[in-house]
């Protein structure tokens, strides 16, 4: 009898301790916490709006673009592809309660081919699906209109390349650093401003590192990218840079900012030829100096992003503007 009692005992008491261990199913708390749970939101078979997304996804994707040298343009980025993740793109639909293919999430897809597996060749402009565009500002003298430039751009909230001149940055320190400070990318532009196709293999390599050593102290930033003056090359400038790290750019639009032109002839020649990921090559002078406020914003009013060169190389995709 004693033993029956024993057994009873023990058994009521793991009951207890089992009730107090876990939830009541039934209860309201329980209830509550499922409903505040991140599990995912069910997708049933016939779940019609789960139906189209899986139906229409492929319609809206876009295929990786390998980089390539192209017969004219020479070294072109790729561009990354854009798949649609479906379980991201529900969720976000079925909150709206309806399909709405603005609210596709997507997933960034690499090219099999990058720029950096791609030979030593220069590098004109970004790629032609993507709809930005880069101010390419070369430094060896002009110093009086950096300032407003600057505050020009800082206005728009726009970044720049500044390509400067080693000579230059020497006697420019503190406009170096001011250029760095606003979030603009610094390049390397030789020296001396010498004709760099002219020189042997040894000069070559001496504009490069002796420039990249000056920035470098003055940034903390090695450069990776270098833009041989008057776009005077050979492929032993193209093969030196690489050696260094380094992208050799030039430009597919040209201001011809150091002819004086009047602002109105400067942004008409610019407007005019502007396409798909163009190197805009500006320099600090006056002609630039008074059109740039004009000239970003008839840049940004075709629809174009001002980016850096770096963010114009990147084979990142912008799901929602490239589409």
């Amino acid at each position: 009898m004693l033993r029956k009692m024993s057994t009873v005992l023990v058994f009521a008491v793991m009951v207890v301790i089992s009730y107090g261990a876990f939830q009541n199913p039934y209860s309201k708390d329980f209830v509550s916490s499922i409903k505040d749970s991140t599990l995912p939101v069910a997708k049933p078979a016939d779940d019609a709006l789960w139906q189209e997304i899986k139906e229409k996804a492929s319609s809206y994707e876009k295929k990786a673009q390998n980089a390539k040298i192209d017969r004219v343009w020479k070294k072109i980025p790729g561009l990354n592809g854009l798949a649609v993740d479906e379980e991201a793109s529900y969720q976000k639909m079925k909150k709206k309660g309806s399909f709405d293919p603005s609210l596709f999430q997507y997933k960034q897809i690499t090219p099999d081919i990058q720029l950096k597996d791609l030979p030593a060749a220069p590098i004109y402009r970004g790629h032609p699906d993507k709809q930005m565009v880069s101010l390419n500002i070369n430094v060896s003298w002009g110093e009086e209109y950096i300032p407003e430039m600057l505050n020009i751009l800082k206005k728009h909230g726009v970044h720049a390349t500044f390509f400067i001149e080693g000579k230059w940055a020497n006697k420019h320190v503190d406009l170096v650093k001011m250029i760095q400070e606003q979030g603009h990318v610094i390049g390397n532009h030789a020296y001396n401003h010498p004709d760099m196709k002219t020189l042997t293999k040894g000069q070559i390599e001496q504009q490069i590192t002796k420039t990249n050593t000056i920035l470098e102290s003055i940034t903390n930033d090695k450069p990776v990218l270098f833009a041989p003056p008057s776009g005077s090359f050979s492929q032993q400038v193209v093969l030196a840079a690489e050696e260094a790290g380094m992208e050799t750019i030039l430009w597919s639009v040209d201001t011809v900012d150091w002819k004086k032109p009047a602002k109105e002839v400067l942004l008409e020649r610019v407007l005019s030829k502007l396409h798909n990921g163009a190197f805009i090559l500006m320099h600090p002078t006056a002609s630039s100096s008074q059109a740039l406020d004009d000239l970003i914003l008839k840049i940004e009013a075709k629809k174009y992003r001002i980016g850096t060169v770096l963010t114009l190389l990147d084979e990142k995709r912008e799901a929602i503007q490239e589409q």
